[in-house]
């Protein structure tokens, strides 16, 4: 019999995350630390857990059929974590959550500023028992400004910072971006702010207060609208799909569906001619430069639309990926999904259902490809409170009688 493989070594193997988050920002940064190797203890309120695990249909179906409490939403930010019911309203329950965090390297969590700390959990309260301990807060709109007060979702956050009046067509609605990216832009943050404040604690030992904001996180990722703005003055317009800066960068109705075309450069756009057999218009002085190609890009349509239009998606992109122009079609969500290079790229996997034995669950991969330590995908996200006694006992080395005299005590909730 041939020995398994040793299994490959993880990045932040031997650390421990406490999550006391909820939603889509920190989820979603608790769970790249744990496909890197983090354990992560997700704390959730008793009874109803995670908001987003209520955010549904659809639901994965138990044993009997039923609706589980693992929605499609909860799914997408939760895998590689251990789930612990915990009422931190009551004594019990908020004395387990300081233990757990004094034998943690980093606690995240998406409370409201000073709602911790007026239960004694606070990064003040917790560092005086562990100095060295990382703390990421994340909130909507920071923790000092006119707005720290206020709730904050992605949506709310999309439409107050900006990224909304650039998005859509130039004579329809402001438009959102057709996912939380703010919330997940603002989790990519979190980690990155969680990883280097774990360099400094191990050159140093101190440990270190981290905030970031969903506000802040979307005014950030406005990038070149915003720089275009700080520049000239001028405030930005929707464009539709066209891109302020460079053309011809945009869809174009093809024979059967829709083209996109990111010329991005004076190269690209005399080999995008010569496919399209129009070799003159690069030599048109209008269109000879992507400045003039942006100040007269109505005109350029105008020959381009009837010339696309001629020939279906597939035949253009072969042409003029053959002409090392880029160019593709606009995919459906299924389409990507089931499209054979997201396949070979491992951007879909599937994990054991932790509800129906023997089924699996198809999740989205992490596009992290690192050789030395890959990712892992160990875990399926857990029903509510799966992972208790685990926990307890791993943890915190509790056995049967002390989880007992907890859960009488009203730390997981009610007593029973």
């Amino acid at each position: 019999m041939v020995d398994a493989a040793p299994a490959a070594p993880r990045s932040l193997a031997g650390l421990t995350i406490l999550d006391l988050t909820r939603v889509l920002a920190g989820p979603s940064a608790t769970q790249l630390l744990g496909d890197l190797g983090a354990r992560v203890i997700k704390v959730e309120r008793p009874g109803v857990g995670d908001d987003t695990r209520a955010w549904g249909p659809p639901f994965v179906a138990d044993e009997s059929g039923a609706p589980s409490d693992l929605s499609a939403y909860f799914l997408a930010a939760n895998r590689n974590k251990r789930s612990i019911a915990i009422d931190l309203a009551s004594e019990a329950g908020a004395g387990l959550v300081r233990d757990l965090a004094a034998r943690a390297d980093v606690v995240i969590e998406n409370y409201k500023p000073g709602d911790l700390a007026r239960r004694g959990l606070g990064y003040e309260d917790l560092r005086a028992v562990k100095p060295d301990l990382v703390w990421c807060s994340i909130t909507g709109f920071g923790h000092d400004g006119p707005y720290a007060e206020r709730i904050g979702y992605d949506f709310l956050v999309q439409a107050m910072g900006g990224i909304m009046s650039i998005t859509g067509e130039p004579d329809g609605e402001p438009m959102k971006v057709g996912v939380g990216i703010s919330d997940l832009m603002c989790g990519m943050y979190a980690v990155v702010g969680i990883l280097a404040a774990l360099r400094h604690r191990d050159a140093t030992g101190e440990g270190q207060f981290l905030e970031v904001s969903l506000y802040d996180t979307q005014i950030s990722w406005l990038v070149n609208a915003a720089t275009n703005t700080l520049v000239s003055g001028k405030a930005p317009r929707r464009l539709g799909n066209r891109h302020p800066n460079i053309a011809p960068y945009q869809t174009y109705r093809a024979a059967d569906g829709h083209l996109v075309v990111a010329v991005g450069n004076d190269a690209q756009f005399r080999r995008f001619c010569a496919a399209l057999a129009a070799p003159d218009l690069a030599q048109d002085a209008r269109f000879a430069t992507n400045a003039g190609r942006l100040a007269h890009l109505d005109a350029l349509n105008a020959v381009l639309d009837p010339i696309v239009a001629g020939d279906t998606v597939a035949g253009w992109v072969a042409r003029l990926e053959a002409a090392q122009v880029p160019a593709g079609p606009v995919a459906s969500v299924p389409e990507a999904l089931a499209d054979p290079h997201t396949r070979a790229r491992g951007m879909v996997i599937e994990m054991p259902s932790p509800v129906v034995e023997g089924q699996a669950l198809a999740l989205l991969g992490n596009p992290l490809k690192l050789r030395a330590t890959p990712v892992s995908y160990d875990k399926a996200p857990p029903p509510l409170g799966a992972d208790r006694d685990a926990v307890l006992a791993d943890v915190l080395g509790l056995d049967a009688e002390a989880i007992a005299a907890l859960a009488q005590a009203g730390a997981f909730g009610p007593a029973p």
